[in-house]
């Protein structure tokens, strides 16, 4: 975790413009705090992600629709039924399926 951290900050720091690096750091460190059982602090980095990457790439890009379905997984790990549900019907599956 310190590792990705600090790559994370690295490329923060000296590669701002960037964005979709930083947002595969992101990704990464979502994944290494669920498996260290930090599961809430990965819901909150993938709703980050989630939304960033909509804001650049929209909603049928491919880096897209792969962090909506992280976050799909987050939220039903949380029992997030209805959120999980509303977020693969709206903007992932009519995305998906173009």
């Amino acid at each position: 975790l310190p590792v990705l951290e600090a790559n994370f900050a690295l490329r923060l720091r000296y590669f701002p413009h960037q964005k979709q690096s930083m947002l595969n750091s992101q990704t990464n460190l979502a994944c290494c705090l669920d498996d260290l059982g930090r599961c809430d602090e990965a819901l909150l980095l993938r709703r980050e992600v989630f939304a960033r990457r909509m804001a650049i790439n929209g909603v049928s890009h491919e880096e897209t629709i792969v962090s909506g379905s992280n976050l799909v997984v987050s939220l039903l790990n949380f029992r997030c039924w209805d959120e999980a549900r509303q977020l693969l019907r709206d903007p992932l599956l009519p995305a998906a399926r173009r």
